[in-house]
């Protein structure tokens, strides 16, 4: 069975992804029933077999992003896209922008600025928010904004909001061009984890001896088997030691997973021996369905990869649920009138902690000091002015993970 878009278009908005991976961002947005994916863009070969498997009806743009021209991609309602997060993860020795990937986010921005859609949705890794001390999601967050979105962003861990017994930490930022739907946008809350360990793992089942360890296998064996005793938990190997996750719950999945070195997850089968977790069950992991279907003659390197960079379906889900019902409250496709093509603005920003928060333009102008007179007549009709902050002292308030809300005075280059 195959997972594709459902031929009842009618009143459903419309996506189009970049990143696409193996899909798992637009399968969550597709499972509420009120969004189509009309284009699809994914680099990698690996992952556009796994894609194409699973939603034959969805074009797929196999082209590196560089290449895509904007008049190229459907009008659409959304632009989603979680770009690799290899730059911005201490994986990718956290270069961020410095990183030839860093430039990926600016690629996603071009089709946005082109395409000017109703509503965006960008998932990355957690670290992506404190790199670099705080500038590399500065510049995103400006970069949104001095576009015309009201932004929203959460940190949210699948097993606390997906009902997913994995621990997976990830940032979640979702944009609209009306300020109805921003208001009435929230992150779903969080839920209790009823998704049990042996729901997503086979803990009884007699897979390939690939998946194996044994004495004669591997040389750290004697390693594995003076910690490795429980089949109600899951384990890794850290090329040294062995690490037993304690909260109960899958660790948080890597693109290096199931290739016998660092962060392999590993479990003790109830016919008591050890053995890493199959590629089916890493993408179970993730929250992807049962039909989730998977190319029987891939390397299993390349399906670890997948599930490793992806997505956990279920709570992209509840978002992109929240998303829908928010856009339904939008009157106009603007319903406040900023002329963002001016060289100074001021955004508005609220953050509880560096992990949650939301900002905007509230206005703009031709002159600098304009914007600071604007911003002394708003606090005259506040009992708690809010202050501007500079560029060095946000950066410094972000590392302190405060609580606050304020203005920073931007130039629009």
């Amino acid at each position: 069975m195959s997972i594709s878009v459902s031929s009842n278009n009618t009143k459903k908005y419309t996506v189009a992804a970049f990143f696409s991976g193996v899909g798992g961002i637009e399968l969550g947005f597709e499972q509420t029933n009120k969004f189509r994916v009309v284009y699809a863009n994914e680099f990698d070969e690996n992952a556009n077999r796994t894609y194409k498997l699973n939603f034959p009806n969805v074009p797929l743009d196999s082209r590196d992003i560089h290449k895509v021209n904007v008049d190229e991609v459907d009008d659409t309602d959304l632009i989603v896209g979680g770009f690799p997060c290899q730059a911005f993860s201490i994986a990718g020795y956290r270069k961020g922008f410095e990183d030839e990937r860093g430039d990926l986010f600016f690629e996603l921005l071009r089709i946005i600025e082109g395409k000017q859609p109703k509503a965006i949705f960008i998932e990355n890794v957690k670290n992506m928010v404190t790199h670099n001390h705080g500038k590399t999601f500065k510049v995103i967050k400006e970069a949104l904004t001095l576009n015309g979105y009201f932004i929203k962003w959460k940190v949210l861990n699948g097993k606390d909001y997906g009902n997913i017994p994995q621990n997976r930490e990830r940032i979640y930022i979702v944009g609209f061009k009306n300020k109805d739907a921003f208001d009435g946008f929230s992150f779903p809350g969080e839920i209790n984890l009823s998704t049990k360990l042996s729901d997503i793992i086979d803990f009884t089942i007699e897979e390939d001896e690939y998946y194996y360890y044994s004495k004669q296998k591997n040389k750290f064996y004697d390693e594995l088997e003076k910690s490795i005793t429980k089949s109600n938990t899951v384990y890794q190997w850290r090329r040294q030691y062995v690490r037993e996750n304690k909260n109960g719950v899958v660790p948080t999945l890597t693109a290096n997973m199931g290739m016998g070195g660092h962060n392999v997850p590993l479990i003790f089968t109830y016919d008591g021996r050890i053995r890493k977790l199959t590629p089916k069950e890493t993408f179970n992991a993730q929250g992807y369905p049962a039909n989730y279907l998977l190319p029987k003659d891939m390397a299993k390197s390349h399906l670890y990869k997948q599930a490793g960079n992806s997505v956990v379906v279920p709570l992209v889900k509840r978002i992109a649920t929240n998303i829908a019902d928010s856009l339904n409250l939008s009157k106009s496709s603007s319903n406040i009138k900023i002329n963002y093509n001016l060289p100074f603005a001021i955004m508005y920003t609220n953050m509880n902690g560096r992990y949650d928060g939301e900002a905007y333009i509230v206005n703009t102008s031709n002159h600098e000091n304009t914007l600071h007179a604007k911003i002394d007549k708003i606090n005259t009709h506040k009992s708690t002015p809010i202050e501007v902050l500079t560029d060095e002292e946000y950066l410094s308030f972000v590392q302190k993970n405060l609580k606050k809300e304020f203005y920073s005075i931007l130039k629009n280059d």
